[in-house]
């Protein structure tokens, strides 16, 4: 086996400034950090459900918009519409993507939980 000379050399990644100062809480750049964020309402208030497919590759997803919660209220519903659903899905940018088109059942659950929702788009 041949001896490597230098770190370079091992082929990854050992050290990095790119991102600069990193958050203890999070381990995200501070620019990035999660941790202040945990408290804040996310929402406006209105809850919006479209189906969506554009940029998807084809595939359709459920959208679920403006709910006023946490983020940490807002993984929850997203597990819970998740297993209403039968479907994964997942939350980015402070909206919820259930895959497939379950506008119905997911209309009808955030209304049994006392959200006014309603279907937007097409």
């Amino acid at each position: 086996m041949k001896k490597l000379s230098s770190l370079a050399a091992l082929g990854s990644l050992v050290y990095s400034t790119d991102a600069g100062r990193h958050c203890d809480g999070c381990a995200k750049p501070q620019a990035e950090c999660i941790c202040a964020q945990q408290d804040e309402v996310l929402g406006d208030g209105k809850v919006r459900v479209r189906r969506e497919s554009k940029g998807r590759g084809g595939k359709t997803v459920t959208v679920v918009t403006g709910l006023p919660v946490t983020a940490a209220q807002l993984k929850a519903i997203c597990v819970e519409l998740k297993k209403r659903c039968g479907v994964g899905g997942a939350v980015k940018d402070a909206h919820i993507e259930i895959q497939g088109d379950q506008t119905e059942p997911v209309l009808a659950w955030l209304t049994q939980q006392g959200y006014q929702a309603k279907r937007t788009g097409g």
